[in-house]
């Protein structure tokens, strides 16, 4: 059978090499032994090619008549070689073409005329039992796809030419013959990895895998190939992630791999091992990379569901989609969700630039302002404050801030906002997202201290100003809406002069001011007015001071006056016969009340008997007759007044916290429940988080488990301590009563106490690694 191969590449040598290159090259081919899978006959083979090439090319007379033919190209016909390859294989082809119209089997055979070999191409002629020698040379030589070529079809399952020992002995020659093509294909695939072919890669390197299952055999080859498949998967990922968005089944293959992925990792940022090879940072960045190839609807459905694992990262990620579509969508209800996510990150990390632009976004300005006061991004600072040098805050400078960041830094990221500008000024013009920030709850109604100031000396309304000591503002004039109001701000210059125009963020001439259209009440909102005390009586000034009994006789006294008179003026106006009547009616009555209590005063003096003799006890109530003992008041357990706090006394500080942050964020929002348990910092961070979770009708719901694992006193102050302690939270996160996220944590806390006014409280905590 003819074999596309020629001698001088069986030695691995060029035409123009001397003898003695021949035989060095001999030597080094026959040293360098395949792989330990195969069997002595493929061995055999191959060392029988590397003698026959050896003997030719070493003999000059049969050299030259070698090169000869070599050298010669036919490009007019086909070589008498092949045709006569041809015309044997549709020979022995005949029986089979018969079974294959009986529909028995698949003429395996037939396929191999396709690999006969090109007339142009040198060739050799071999033995039928050379066939696995001369496949393993081709192996060897990087001829990968001709390996396949010439040797897949007799391993299809209709091929009979193994079975029947045409190539040596079935049980030897097709596992040699299965070990080739499976190598030609894990070579192959690692060659189109190297050229970023990964697709064409993938699908090698599972062909031979495929191969190799359906044999069962080489378990250690196969499991080369499974290596080389998991680290090909994100490069996979990212090919078939960048295709366009026509070709949606690839694309969609592409995100299920990366869930398998994630899966085995156990998220974004988890330590679980998906055999890519990736650490936690090389993945990070490889999921940065891929990013700009999802659209943002891809990357919310992917990062949402990764955030309830839980993960920070992939929860950061969803903020910035829903900040993104949110913008670009003109759904501020998004950007709501995303400023909710980011009241979960802020225990951890400085989130405080965010939360600003989502409440600019939100036309929560006066949010807004407390943000960037609590944030410690210095550039970005900077970057404000140098653009609102002519403004009394920090309001334009952040309005192009955000448009900076969302153009820059957010939509990149997205396949489909790439392309896509940025625009505060329509954002605010957009009916929708005007009807949905005057449904919000605004600063001025959630906020008392600050409050929309009345315009003095000319300056325009709408200022923002904190009112520390200051009296409350005048009522609005009539013309102003009340309740929720669409304000326009503009920046108003410290020196009482005209503001400065700023061409990108003038107030528009009708509508929303770009700079801070926002939604906020008037200062004269309805508020509840406490009751009058007109009608509310009092205790007569007479009786102040005095003991409970003339205190109450007093009153009565005043009463009894008071409806003696109301009386005298009734009789007075009744005509003289009714006066008679009432006269002698009223001297019949107290004769009948006079006997009546004499009646009663016999009868009470009857059931007492005779009255007591000699000495009366000394009763007084400034002494009790018998010494009481004074009652013990047993301490909280947490405000022991002096020595170090135990372990138990430490759980229940602990738990005290819990059960306080569940009151707290939870859907009563009892945020006066912190001050029993937490100190500065901490207490004014959370009352801060409790209010604005309040403000947006926002809550959780929490379910903990504590177990502390040990508690140190500071050595130097007895008042300090330190308590380590394990704590597993479950929370639920909900928006309007519909739960947004959720998430599972198990984390070891450090807890700071300090002993205030004999009880302890929590100044700060630490989450450990």
């Amino acid at each position: 059978m003819l074999i596309p191969l020629d001698y001088y590449r069986i030695l691995g040598l060029p035409i123009q090499a001397t003898a003695e290159q021949l035989q060095q090259a001999h030597r080094d081919r026959t040293l360098q032994l395949p792989r330990r899978e195969y069997s002595e006959v493929a061995v055999v083979a191959r060392k029988q090619l590397l003698d026959e090439a050896c003997a030719v090319l070493s003999d000059s007379d049969g050299r030259k008549a070698y090169d000869a033919s070599f050298l010669a190209k036919t490009y007019d016909r086909e070589s008498e070689a092949a045709i006569s390859a041809k015309q044997r294989l549709k020979t022995s082809a005949g029986q089979t073409t018969v079974l294959q119209e009986a529909g028995e089997i698949v003429p395996a055979e037939s396929k191999a005329l396709d690999a006969a070999p090109d007339p142009h191409t040198p060739s050799i002629e071999i033995d039928d039992n050379q066939f696995v020698g001369a496949l393993l040379v081709l192996q060897e030589l990087g001829e990968y796809e001709l390996v396949q070529k010439l040797g897949r079809p007799y391993l299809n399952n209709g091929s009979i030419a193994i079975d029947e020992g045409r190539f040596g002995e079935p049980q030897l020659v097709r596992p040699d013959l299965v070990l080739t093509v499976s190598l030609a294909c894990l070579e192959l695939g690692r060659e189109q990895w190297q050229q970023g072919q990964y697709q064409n890669a993938a699908k090698s390197l599972e062909a031979g895998q495929e191969l190799l299952l359906r044999e069962s055999l080489f378990p250690s080859v196969r499991g080369e190939m499974q290596a080389d498949i998991y680290k090909l998967r994100p490069y996979n990922i990212l090919e078939l992630l960048s295709l366009p968005e026509e070709k949606a089944a690839e694309r969609r293959q592409g995100l299920e791999i990366l869930r398998e992925m994630l899966e085995e990792r156990g998220g974004i940022d988890g330590s679980g091992d998906d055999r890519s090879g990736l650490g936690i940072e090389d993945f990070l960045r490889f999921v940065q990379q891929l990013r700009k190839h999802l659209t943002s609807s891809e990357q919310q459905t992917l990062f949402e569901a990764e955030a309830g694992r839980p993960s920070a990262v992939a929860t950061y990620l969803s903020v910035y989609t829903l900040l993104a579509q949110g913008f670009a969508t003109r759904a501020p209800a998004m950007i709501r969700r995303a400023k909710l996510m980011l009241l979960q990150l802020g225990r951890r990390q400085d989130v405080h630039l965010e939360k600003a632009v989502c409440s600019l976004l939100l036309g929560q300005t006066e949010e807004a302002s407390r943000a960037l006061e609590l944030s410690s991004e210095k550039e970005p600072l900077v970057f404000i404050r140098e653009h609102s040098q002519d403004s009394p805050d920090l309001l334009p400078g952040l309005c192009l801030y955000a448009e900076h960041w969302l153009q820059e830094e957010v939509f990149p990221h997205f396949r489909d906002l790439a392309s896509e500008s940025v625009s505060l000024k329509d954002y605010f013009a957009d009916p929708k997202v005007q009807a949905y920030l005057e449904a919000l709850p605004s600063d001025a109604e959630n906020a008392n201290e600050w409050v929309v100031v009345q315009p003095r000396s000319g300056k325009p309304q709408g200022r923002l100003q904190p009112t520390g000591d200051r009296p409350p503002a005048p009522p609005q004039p009539p013309a102003a809406k009340q309740g929720a109001s669409a304000v326009t701000l503009t920046p108003v210059p410290t020196d009482g002069s005209t503001p400065a125009s700023s061409p990108k963020y003038q107030p528009a001439a009708a509508g929303i001011g770009v700079a801070a259209a926002v939604s906020l009440p008037t200062a004269t909102a309805a508020r509840p007015t406490p009751p009058t005390s007109t009608n509310r009586r009092r205790p007569s000034s007479s009786g102040r001071g005095k003991g409970t009994g003339q205190g109450l006789a007093g009153e009565l006294g005043t009463l009894w006056r008071t409806k003696a008179t109301q009386v005298s003026a009734q009789v007075k106006s009744m005509p003289p016969n009714r006066l008679a009547l009432l006269i002698v009616a009223g001297v019949l009555s107290l004769l009948l009340l006079w006997l009546i209590l004499s009646l009663l005063a016999s009868a009470l003096q009857a059931i007492s008997g005779p009255s007591l003799r000699g000495e009366q006890a000394s009763v007084s109530l400034e002494a009790p007759p018998v010494e009481i003992p004074a009652a013990s008041v047993a301490p909280e357990p947490s405000a022991a007044v002096s020595g170090p706090v135990t372990e138990q006394a430490a759980g229940q500080i602990i738990q005290s916290w819990l059960s306080a942050k569940a009151a707290a964020l939870g859907p009563n929002h009892a945020v006066e429940e912190l001050k029993q348990v937490l100190t500065e910092p901490a207490l004014s961070r959370w009352q801060l988080m409790a209010d604005a979770q309040q403000k947006n009708n926002a809550y959780q719901r929490y379910v903990h488990k504590l177990e502390v694992k040990g508690v140190t006193t500071n050595p130097t102050n007895p008042d300090r301590a330190q308590v380590e302690a394990q704590v597993a939270e479950k929370a639920e996160v909900f928006d309007r009563d519909q739960l947004v996220s959720s998430r599972n944590e198990n984390l070891r806390v450090r807890y700071d106490l300090i002993r205030q006014e004999g009880q302890w409280r929590i100044m700060d905590w630490q989450v450990m690694k």
